[in-house]
């Protein structure tokens, strides 16, 4: 894009707004440590021995160690024993800032886009040292015949060789406290907030709620959605366009916010590489009756990513007395056993039977269940496990592993530690709460876990809460509803690439979007608690990562390698496509080169394969302080300085046309709910400051132009669309001004400007006189009250003249 020298001319007359934004948003930050791979330092598996000063943590394994070292003899055998003598150490330690854990910034290349710096980045003082003594060498250092040619004079070789920042430069950075004190660490704020990093790999999913793994060596993943669709990804994260499962035809569900039937849970057999079977967990509705169904299915024998739909064996049917509280976690654990997680049956506080369904062991419901489901194929559809620990009780269910549990959300087991083992087999649930706590708990044979007596670790059932033979154990985690109103369980970090997290439970709250972090503390007896946030500023600012997501956690999941991943999305519908897949990346610290390789065994692919879009972006990245560095790599180009004005724009929020006065300034990108950074602040989450009731933006223009689009609302929390009823040019004309137009040129409707079908329709039948301040102002049906759909969304064009 270009720019006319008027157009330039205003925006360097636009002091007062540039300046603003500058001194808010734009300053110095700290920096990130990352390798010319644009990765994350490693500690190496393997001594070096020749760039010693990194030998515990930077960017060289020992091979590349071995190769610095050649590359060191090879300049070195030029020189005589004073050139030797003088030089040699020069030598060595710029040759070696390719090992830094700040190498990217060294070499000037923290994005693929920008290319790499001869040499590193050197300080004043030593650059003049270097080049004083030893400026015979700077050939054999660098290919580069302009830097060779400046090193004829010193002022334009260390220039050209130089940082401006004596903090960050070479060797002042080594020495630099504040970047090196906590190098290789999870990076906390000053509350302890963990800094994470996300990477998206899945989109458009509706209430993404189990992502599973076949363990078959293909490394394939597989989502389900609400609705009882199923589909499969490869390893590269494109997606399969024939559903690997679809039973939407028989799952129970609706649209409406928060409906807690569905399709609830998946899970493949042990064995499925040799059996291919898998089991699913489902609402389904007989008679007037509503169930939950446990089924069995096998995949087709003649496509490796389909189900056979015709398989179908059900294990298992359980009465729901209400839609809610239905459990729907199903996972096999290390003795080869299916265990079945149920709700309490719904409504609130257990209210069916003289204790509630939760502490009767003759219901399934409000129990963790473990069945036999192998060798199944002749007689009977799974049989009792002889050690479950009340086949001997006759007033209980044999299936019955555990009990008092409410209604227990996403459940895993622990792969244990990589090399010890430690912890392998232990299964963490979250059980959510009823009006005060959220728990977290490890599931153990025949254990009571205080439902509805005891809700955390505090009295729910007074009476019963005094029985003195109720026997409960405690959860290892509680939290109040202060912080959050519905635990998702999540898993024990056990994979290869961020080592940082081995053995930190990482879970979440569905209503406040908060992701947690719990690490068993076996000195003191209890687990250590951490909130986890994005990481702001330059934390995330490496190729693919973002650092937010939609606040919905809806549930967690491993991949085959055992990297972790959540489920979340911006409007909580089993029919929105607004559900994100987000891999969780420590930007502090990764596992050495080749250490976490594996080789997918091959998929033999029948569907035609859709290639992953993101769509997710990095948000509140501070500008770097390393700007003026553009002349050292000869940028003067009018396109390249169009190109840095448009970025800073970009960043900016601003459009150089509106620092002209002729158009006001782009609406944000459509979302039902703000991008969940995790940061805290004072009462709510989130990295924005919230509108106000009433406000405007226009989305959905192919064109991004700013005076047009699809209209859209924020009322009491959240986004939403208006419905072209009555929709007219008074009431555009109301939405333009307050848009700051003069007037609209157009009252658009039957969904001009695409349909917002992310977001509820909050206003139908808006009538203006003209005269109003806002369209809530206007009569109108009632917030969220219609009667129409998003085919009929309402949109304008405003203008000026």
């Amino acid at each position: 894009m270009r720019y006319s020298y008027d157009s330039l001319r205003r925006v360097w007359h636009a002091p007062f707004i540039l300046l603003f934004f500058l001194g808010v948003w734009i300053g110095p930050v700290r920096l990130h440590p990352q390798c010319l791979d644009f990765k994350p330092p490693f500690q190496p598996a393997e001594e070096l021995t020749f760039c010693v000063m990194y030998k515990d943590f930077g960017c060289c394994d020992s091979a590349k160690d071995q190769e610095l070292m050649s590359k060191y003899y090879r300049i070195i055998d030029n020189f005589d024993d004073y050139g030797y003598a003088t030089c040699a150490g020069y030598i060595q330690n710029i040759i070696c800032q390719e090992c830094s854990p700040y190498a990217a910034h060294l070499y000037d290349t923290e994005d693929p886009s920008t290319p790499i710096r001869a040499l590193p980045g050197l300080c004043g003082d030593y650059c003049s040292d270097f080049w004083q003594k030893c400026r015979s060498a700077i050939p054999f250092l660098t290919d580069d015949r302009h830097l060779a040619k400046a090193g004829r004079d010193r002022g334009e070789f260390c220039g050209r060789a130089g940082l401006d920042d004596a903090d960050y430069c070479f060797p002042n950075l080594v020495s630099n406290e504040r970047l090196t004190r906590n190098l290789g660490r999870v990076g906390a704020d000053s509350e302890g907030c963990l800094q994470l990093c996300l990477e998206e790999v899945a989109n458009g999913l509706r209430n993404p709620l189990a992502m599973v793994h076949a363990n078959d060596g293909t490394h394939r993943f597989f989502v389900a959605e609400q609705v009882g669709v199923v589909w499969a990804y490869l390893p590269d994260h494109s997606r399969l366009e024939k559903p690997f499962l679809n039973i939407t035809q028989a799952v129970l569900t609706s649209p409406w916010e928060g409906d807690e039937r569905g399709f609830l849970g998946l899970v493949f057999h042990p064995k499925f590489k040799y059996n291919r079977k898998l089991y699913v967990y489902y609402s389904v509705e007989v008679g007037f009756d509503e169930r939950i169904r446990i089924s069995e299915f096998r995949v087709s024998a003649s496509d490796m990513n389909v189900v056979d739909h015709s398989s179908e064996r059900i294990i298992l049917e359980i009465d729901e007395p209400a839609s809610n509280h239905n459990g729907g976690q199903l996972l096999f654990a290390d003795d080869g056993y299916l265990y079945i997680f149920t709700g309490d049956g719904g409504m609130a506080g257990d209210p069916f039977g003289k204790y509630g369904n939760a502490q009767n062991k003759s219901a399934l419901l409000g129990k963790v269940l473990r069945i036999d489901v192998d060798d199944n194929d002749r007689g009977p559809l799974y049989k009792i496990p002889l050690d479950n620990p009340f086949v001997h009780d006759r007033e209980a269910r044999p299936e019955v592993y555990a009990f008092g549990v409410r209604n227990m959300w996403r459940c895993s087991v622990d792969r244990g530690d990589r090399h010890t083992k430690e912890g392998k087999g232990r299964i963490f649930c979250g059980d959510v709460g009823q009006n005060k706590f959220e728990e977290v708990d490890i599931i153990e044979k025949g254990v009571n876990y205080g439902w509805r007596a005891k809700e955390g670790f505090s009295c729910y059932d007074k009476k019963l809460c005094a029985n003195s033979s109720l026997g409960d154990v405690l959860p290892i985690y509680a939290y109040s509803h202060k912080m959050g109103k519905s635990v998702t369980g999540g898993y024990i970090y056990r994979g290869c690439e961020y080592p940082n997290l081995n053995g930190i439970y990482i879970f979440g709250d569905f209503m406040s979007g908060r992701m947690m972090a719990l690490q068993e503390n076996r000195r003191k007896g209890k687990w250590d608690y951490n909130e986890i946030c994005m990481g702001m500023g330059q934390t995330c600012v490496f190729p693919g990562l973002i650092n937010n997501y939609h606040p919905y956690i809806i549930s967690f999941g491993e991949d085959e390698a055992g990297e972790l991943y959540f489920m979340s999305t911006s409007f909580p519908s089993a029919t929105s496509s607004s559900g994100v897949v987000y891999k969780l990346v420590d930007p502090s610290r990764r596992a050495p080169p080749r250490q976490c390789h594996y080789d997918p065994l091959p998929v033999r692919v029948k569907s035609t394969l859709i290639k992953f879009q993101p769509k997710e972006k990095l948000i509140g990245v501070e500008m770097s302080h390393k700007q003026p560095k553009l002349a050292n790599r000869q940028q003067t180009t009018s396109s390249s300085s169009t190109d840095w004005l448009q970025d800073l724009m970009d960043l900016l929020g601003v459009q150089v046309s509106a620092l002209g006065g002729t158009a006001p300034a782009p609406s944000p990108a459509p979302t039902p709910a703000q991008p969940h950074t995790g940061q805290r602040k004072k009462g709510k989450h989130g990295s924005k400051t919230r509108p106000q009731n009433g406000a405007l933006r226009l989305a959905g223009d192919e064109e991004g132009r700013s005076d047009r689009g699809r209209v859209e609302i924020y009322v009491d929390g959240e986004w939403g669309t208006v419905c072209d009823d009555l929709w007219d040019e008074k009431s555009a004309g109301v939405a333009c001004r307050q848009l700051g137009f003069h007037h609209a040129l157009k009252a658009s409707k039957q969904a001009e400007f695409g349909e917002g079908r992310s977001l509820r329709i909050l206003l139908d039948d808006v009538q203006c006189e003209g005269a109003e301040q806002t369209l809530l102002d206007c009569r109108h049906t009632g917030v969220g009250m219609h009667n129409c759909a998003h085919y009929e969304d309402a949109g304008v064009i405003c203008g000026n003249d």
